[in-house]
């Protein structure tokens, strides 16, 4: 390999199986670097983004951490909070990144996780993209399954992500999630690959 990593990026809509999928990686000893994870202990108490938010949206941090309720109702009402959170979080999460990636730079193969892989433009910064999917009726009965989770909430989150069509079609693979074994032998299928085709 030419001296770094291989860098996979992993998408999928929600309620796809990403972060079973993701977990499947990181069971095969392949290091994985999780968007989510990462925006979340930059909300947590110390965490890098709270004093930016605190200054730019006081009332979304609460007890020295940034509340995702707060934030969240925050969106709702000002349409143009999303690009100001972005501004400050984007840049923390993508120093994040590329520390982890840095940490990990002997490892052949890393998976960064990172849901609005193609909506942010990250797909850029990687070797190969894969998308997971499943059939929309799968995804739906998986999302609504979950605590809390309404359908009006499940179509505001899809209306934020790109077509699941679309990504399938950007994706340099594609692995359908409908059963663990199946979705477990894809992914072992698909590190084997890469690690044959950049050995």
């Amino acid at each position: 390999m030419s001296g770094r990593p291989f860098l996979l990026g992993l998408t999928g809509s929600i309620g796809m199986g990403k972060s079973t999928t993701a977990a499947m990686f990181a069971a095969a000893g392949i290091p994985v670097w999780d968007a989510d994870a990462s925006v979340h202990q930059l909300y947590a108490p110390g965490g890098a983004a709270v004093a930016p938010l605190a200054a730019a949206f006081p009332e979304a941090v609460r007890n020295g951490a940034v509340s995702r309720a707060a934030l969240n109702r925050l969106l709702a009402r000002d349409s143009t909070a999303l690009s100001r959170l972005e501004a400050i979080v984007h840049p923390l999460v993508a120093a994040d990144r590329a520390a982890f990636i840095a940490a990990h730079a002997a490892a052949p193969l890393l998976v960064l996780d990172i849901p609005l892989l193609f909506e942010t433009g990250a797909d850029a910064l990687c070797d190969a993209t894969l998308v997971v999917t499943a059939p929309p009726d799968v995804q739906r009965a998986r999302v609504l399954a979950r605590p809390g989770l309404s359908a009006a909430q499940f179509a505001l989150i899809l209306g934020r992500q790109m077509p699941d069509a679309e990504k399938r079609a950007r994706a340099s693979h594609v692995v359908e999630t409908l059963t663990l074994d199946q979705t477990r032998a894809d992914v072992l299928k698909l590190i084997d690959k890469l690690r044959g085709d950049h050995a």
